[in-house]
């Protein structure tokens, strides 16, 4: 049985590198979108899904339904696959969002937001393992670092074990398909939910996020050059 995990489509704020992690902020795919959706929707129809699952963001139904065409059939939302709530920094320039992040680390809660980046991950692994139950092929649409982190933990292990996880992956970009067999998803799920396990715990015991030599040197890696963060002896 088999998960296809995709990233929603382009966005007036995905494509200038905004955030947005409140479902009630108007934000439909911009028309490059929508236009991909409808070319990408025989790659869809020849997979045949007998389950749609999104997130409550309009933009993830917006581009299940499109990628669906003449199908027609039902989706499932699920509000744990939601965006991270950004709080404060909602709508503003990723970079402002990712130097905060740097600095508080990822255990900690932006101002004005409920949950810290890892929580939010917790959250969205436990959402993506409830489409196990869907009837197969089942498609995802979700946001883009839920897709980045199921990819970087799929290439840790196949390069290596016992590496730290980072606070900015590699972006994966709107629309990047991912075909997982149920096997594998468990136990990428299983693994990334202990790694975040002992990584609370340890932040805990230490009495706060210990900042890595690698942290700030790259906040996130887009379709283009790498987006970089100036030195500084933030973590001093």
């Amino acid at each position: 049985m088999t998960t296809y995990l995709l990233r929603h489509a382009s966005t007036r704020y995905s494509t200038t590198h905004r955030v947005n992690g409140d479902p009630t902020v108007d934000l439909p795919l911009d028309p490059a979108g929508r236009v991909a959706c409808r070319t990408g929707s025989g790659v869809l129809a020849a997979v045949q899904p007998s389950s749609w699952l999104t997130s409550a963001f309009a933009r993830t139904s917006e581009t299940a339904r499109l990628l669906m065409g003449d199908a027609d059939q039902p989706v499932k939302v699920e509000p744990a696959l939601n965006e991270v709530d950004y709080g404060q920094f909602e709508g503003g320039p990723f970079t402002e969002y990712a130097r905060w992040l740097v600095t508080a680390g990822p255990w900690e809660e932006p101002p004005g937001a409920a949950e810290s980046q890892r929580e939010a991950i917790r959250r969205m692994l436990r959402g993506l393992r409830s489409a196990l139950q869907l009837p197969s092929p089942r498609v995802v649409v979700a946001h883009g670092l839920l897709a980045s982190v199921i990819r970087w933990q799929r290439r840790t292990m196949r390069e290596s074990s016992g590496r730290a996880m980072p606070i900015f992956f590699d972006e994966v970009r709107c629309l990047y398909l991912t075909r997982i067999e149920d096997g594998e998803l468990d136990d990428l799920i299983t693994d990334l939910l202990n790694i975040l396990d002992t990584e609370e715990k340890e932040t805990n015991a230490a009495g706060g996020w210990a900042a890595r030599p690698e942290d700030g040197r790259v906040l996130a890696t887009f379709d283009g050059p790498s987006v970089q963060l100036e030195e500084t002896n933030s973590h001093a």
